[in-house]
């Protein structure tokens, strides 16, 4: 049998990374102090505290048991992409040592929820999975036309429901700051570290110095529009570059000393590339 998803020795070392910030999440900083934030890891947190069966084993089955589901509602392609990250995160559980790191739980809950974002945005990076609870929502998805983000955050709030009965009213409300804080590092990852600045640039007469001076300063990702204004329907010509948070700065002022009275706007952008204009930063 042949996979049709093929990993790289690359990826599996990335699979490995994010799966061991996964493990620590859990058994250093939110198993020690019982905050289970959903997902396949926090039902094994949950059934441990309650019923004193290791969480790593909890998760083993489950994972096993979503994965064959996972074969027939969603075909191979999910199996295989999933298979490597759900054995591979019990193992983890079970070899990562359990200590309390941080005494303070709600400084616990922070660095855990970040360890636990990273863990998952290095997965999704390179379109792998740790398994568990992210397997439902795509079933639900494929047969019911639920979204998944939909899916997956009512799975996790009836893990997260459960603190309250297991661990008591203040864990759930880590468990729900937790899950907000593995989002917001998760889109920081993914595209808070690539954030850049697209510059428009108009100007009356100077627009050909502009042209100049920013070529001058290496911007290869510069581009000349022509465009035509609504009211007059003559046609002008409109710079678009693309700049570095570090760049931005220096490049204003050069616009600003050419012709302070031109037209600019900029907005941010999360990432540039295809059509061999991957931007590369200047070093």
């Amino acid at each position: 049998m042949v996979f049709s998803i093929k990993f790289s020795v690359k990826q599996i070392i990335l699979i490995t990374i994010g799966i061991f910030f996964i493990g620590v999440s859990i058994n250093m900083f939110l198993g020690p102090h019982y905050v289970a934030a959903g997902g396949a890891s926090g039902i094994g947190i949950l059934v441990e505290s309650a019923f004193y069966i290791d969480r790593a084993l909890v998760v083993l089955i489950l994972n096993v048991l979503l994965l064959v589901l996972a074969f027939f509602f969603l075909g191979k392609e999910v199996f295989y992409r999933s298979v490597i990250g759900s054995l591979m995160l019990p193992l983890a559980l079970a070899i990562t040592p359990e200590v309390m790191i941080i005494d303070d739980r709600l400084l616990s809950v922070i660095f855990g929820s970040a360890f636990f974002g990273a863990g998952v945005a290095i997965l999704y990076k390179i379109e792998a999975s740790s398994g568990g609870t992210t397997i439902p929502p795509l079933i639900f998805k494929k047969y019911f036309g639920l979204s998944p983000s939909i899916g997956l955050l009512c799975t996790d709030a009836v893990i997260v429901l459960f603190n309250i009965f297991v661990f008591g009213i203040e864990a759930f409300f880590l468990a729900i700051l937790s899950i907000v804080i593995t989002s917001i590092i998760m889109n920081y990852i993914e595209t808070g570290l690539k954030k850049k600045k697209a510059v428009m640039v108009m100007s009356q007469n100077h627009i050909e110095e502009i042209k100049a001076a920013l070529l001058e300063e290496n911007h290869s990702s510069l581009t000349v529009f022509t465009v035509t204004g609504a009211h007059e329907e003559n046609q002008k010509k409109m710079l678009m570059v693309i700049l570095e948070n570090r760049e931005y700065p220096t490049a204003i002022n050069k616009i600003d000393e050419i012709d302070e009275d031109c037209f600019v706007i900029t907005y941010t952008i999360s990432d540039v590339h295809g059509l061999g204009l991957s931007y590369q930063p200047i070093s």
